[in-house]
């Protein structure tokens, strides 16, 4: 049974995190509430010139074992689990002794920051609470009596109902949401572990996988207005969207953010070692990626791949956005900007555009680093190693009669690694170190291929050149051609050369096709579907 308000008489506090606590304490010390506590907690609850009682006092056993056994008790877990309206669980308490606990605040050993530091295999062994999880649970199953808190962020909130409730109360509907609360921190917890133990063990698909994540935000609607939606973090600090600082705009939205991943995961293929480069993303896609000398031109050069897309999409930058750039990105209405930082004086810019969402990194995200994604699918979830593959210059295998001159090579690698990002089926066209045609999600890969085309056509009436901007370029295409069709299609736009993973039953039909069109063709060994 829950009762509505319960008072708080008793408490027992051991925490990792020391934030909030001595303001906690002062509210009830000044309730009169009992304090228990334990080896570092106590000690500063001391140290602040309040009274507390040591776990060892109650339980008669010492901490032992280098703090593993200390609140693994009867004396502990009796006064969390005993339900105060069973005649026989208050009879067992005073036979034996125990007294009542009404509130309990844990927070866990930090194995999650002991992992992401790097530690060794025994340091983060060490660093898996036991005594900790278990009480979170015992006094979240005994809700209706018993008040939990994990986070440091409820103290306050706890505080308000000891203020507001007669006796120094809290309410049922209160304690019920910090059960909740505990269960699915203790739940994170043990999906941490879990999932460092599987890789320090080396088994990529262990018998179960658990997930976590932390709200970071909840959104006003999903992809679509009837869909609800949450963004959460998984506290890895990989630079991207979810760890990024938002300088100005309105809070991102569920497409925001999915977009804004695809568009600084894509730049980030770009080292800024070698110059800046510009992204524009519209529905997770590419509509335009380029180099330049300056910031300032690759951003026009990506622009000048597709005018109509970039209209409310995503741009992302390789290096620090400045003010040239700004002034030009502000001359139509874009969503969102990210960079790894941004001058003052482009912040200034934006300032006017209120509606436009900035955010930078402070650095870019590792494009070798390992990781996996998840899929939620009908009945299950698909897990898989992310997309970190990586082809160079040497892993390439000319397979025409003819090979890539330096320049058309330093093409087909630039189309290659846009290629990786843009859905399946994917075709880019690049010239100069720019896309000047892209096709995507197309069910056919000649489609791709004429849609990709046909944009550079149009683009060159827009801009009112002599020759359409695929005359001269070359194509990357993200999966092997299964005919010689769409191979001939980039040839008969201009393509000179081309890169592909091979691996076709018909490879020796598309060699050959490329040959008499005197085309040079690259083989990767390396397919980047990305559905």
């Amino acid at each position: 049974m829950t009762t509505n308000l319960v008072p708080i008489r008793r408490a027992l506090l051991s925490v990792s995190d020391k934030t909030g606590l001595i303001e906690l304490v002062k509210v009830l010390d000044a309730k009169g509430v009992e304090l228990l506590s334990t080896g570092g907690t106590a000690k500063a609850i001391r140290d602040a010139g309040f009274a507390v009682t040591d776990v060892s006092e109650i339980t008669n056993f010492p901490e032992m074992m280098d703090g593993r056994v200390k609140t693994l008790h009867p004396m502990v877990h009796g006064g969390l689990l005993a339900l105060r309206d069973n005649d026989g669980h208050i009879a067992a308490m005073k036979e034996h002794g125990i007294g009542a606990i009404d509130l309990l605040v844990v927070n866990l050993y930090p194995f999650e920051a002991t992992v992401a530091a790097g530690a060794d295999y025994d340091t983060c062994v060490e660093n898996i609470d036991i005594g900790g999880p278990a009480m979170i649970r015992a006094a979240a199953k005994n809700h209706g009596f018993v008040t939990v808190v994990v986070d440091t962020e409820d103290y306050s909130d706890v505080i308000w109902e000891l203020e507001n409730h007669e006796g120094a109360a809290t309410c049922a509907k209160f304690r019920k949401k910090l059960a909740q609360i505990a269960y699915a921190r203790t739940a994170a917890y043990d999906a941490a572990v879990s999932t460092w133990m599987a890789d320090a063990i080396d088994r990529p698909t262990p018998r179960r996988r658990a997930i976590a994540g932390t709200l970071s935000q909840t959104l006003r609607y999903g992809e679509n207005p009837h869909q609800s939606a949450a963004f959460y973090v998984d506290g890895t600090d990989r630079p991207g969207v979810a760890t990024a600082t938002q300088h100005q705009g309105k809070e991102l939205s569920y497409n925001n953010i999915n977009d804004t991943d695809a568009a600084i995961e894509l730049v980030a293929e770009f080292d800024p070692a070698d110059g800046p480069a510009c992204a524009i993303i519209k529905h997770a896609n590419p509509c335009g990626v380029a180099r330049g000398a300056t910031m300032t031109e690759a951003y026009q050069n990506a622009f000048n791949c597709d005018n109509v897309s970039p209209f409310g999409g995503i741009i992302a930058l390789n290096q620090t956005l400045d003010a040239a750039t700004a002034t030009e990105i502000s001359k139509i209405f874009t969503e969102v900007v990210i960079a790894p930082h941004v001058t003052d004086e482009a912040m200034s810019i934006f300032a006017n555009k209120k509606n436009l969402r900035l955010l930078t990194t402070g650095g870019l995200p590792d494009v070798r680093e390992g990781g996996r994604t998840w899929r939620k699918v009908t009945g299950g979830y698909l897990v898989q190693d992310r997309d970190n593959g990586y082809v160079s210059m040497d892993d390439l295998k000319v397979v025409t009669k003819r090979a890539p001159t330096d320049a058309e090579l330093a093409d087909l690698m630039f189309a290659w690694r846009v290629a990786k990002h843009v859905k399946s089926n994917a075709i880019v066209y690049v010239k100069d170190g720019a896309t000047v045609g892209i096709g995507a999600g197309q069910m056919s890969r000649v489609d791709s291929t004429r849609i990709a085309a046909r944009k550079a056509q149009d683009m060159a009436e827009v801009l009112g050149l002599s020759e359409v901007p695929t005359v001269g370029s070359v194509v990357a295409s993200d999966a092997f051609f299964p005919f010689a069709d769409g191979l001939i299609t980039a040839a008969e736009a201009g393509a000179t050369a081309i890169i592909q993973p091979g691996g076709s039953m018909r490879d020796a039909e598309v060699i050959a096709a490329a040959d008499e069109a005197g085309l040079a063709m690259v083989f990767t060994g390396m397919r980047h579907f990305r559905h």
